[in-house]
C-alpha cells in the first residue's frame, strides 16, 4: 500500500517504521529539537520514536552520545565525523534501530574559516547503513533550522524507502 503523495515526511516515516517494526532516535544540535518536535506531532509516534537528545554543548556530545573528544576538538562540532558519531551514539544510547543526527551553524553568528553560517551535517546510522550529507543553507536562523530538519527527515525517508524495497512487508 502506497501512502498518499502529499503527506508530510514525518507521517510517511511513521507509517514505514510502524509497518516494519523499526524504531528511531534523534540527536540534534543546531535544530534544537525541531526534528523530534515534528516526529512527535504525529499521533501514535511513541510506538516508533524512542526519543531525542538535544546535544548543544560539547560535554553533552561527548558524555551522552559518546562523540570522541579528539574528533570533536580536532574537527569541530560542525563536521561530518561528529555528525556520524552523534547518529551512532543516539542509536546506541536509546537502543534504536535508526539514529539521525544534525549539527550545524544556524547563524547569524558562529561562522569560522571554512565553516560558513548555514553549514550543516546530517548523518544516519542503522545496522545495515551509515551515511552523511553536507548542506550550506542561505537563510536566517529559523530558515536554516527548518531546512535542516526537513533534510534530516528526508534522509530518514530515503533510507526507509531503500529498506522497504529490500525487504518484504512483514506479516
Amino acid at each position: 500500500m502506497l501512502p498518499a503523495p502529499n503527506l508530510a515526511l514525518e507521517v510517511l516515516i511513521g507509517q514505514t517504521l510502524t509497518t516494519h517494526r523499526l524504531t528511531l532516535a534523534a540527536a540534534e544540535s543546531c535544530t534544537g529539537g525541531l526534528v523530534s518536535h515534528r516526529l512527535t506531532n504525529v499521533p501514535g509516534s511513541s510506538a516508533y520514536f524512542l526519543g531525542g537528545v538535544v546535544a548543544y554543548a560539547y560535554d553533552v556530545k561527548e558524555q551522552v552520545l559518546g562523540v570522541d573528544h579528539a574528533t570533536l576538538y580536532g574537527q569541530g562540532a560542525v563536521s561530518e565525523a561528529v555528525a556520524r558519531q552523534m547518529a551512532q551514539g543516539v542509536r546506541r544510547a536509546l537502543h534504536a534501530d535508526i539514529g539521525i543526527a544534525i549539527t550545524g551553524i544556524a547563524g547569524p553568528g558562529g561562522a569560522q574559516p571554512g565553516k560558513p553560517v548555514g553549514l550543516t551535517y546530517i548523518a544516519l546510522a542503522a545496522p545495515d547503513a551509515e551515511t552523511a550529507e553536507r548542506y550550506v543553507w542561505a537563510g536566517d536562523r529559523e530558515a536554516n533550522k527548518a531546512q535542516s530538519a526537513e533534510a534530516a527527515l528526508a534522509l530518514v525517508h530515503a533510507y526507509l524507502n531503500a529498506y522497504r524495497r529490500a525487504r518484504p512487508t512483514p506479516p
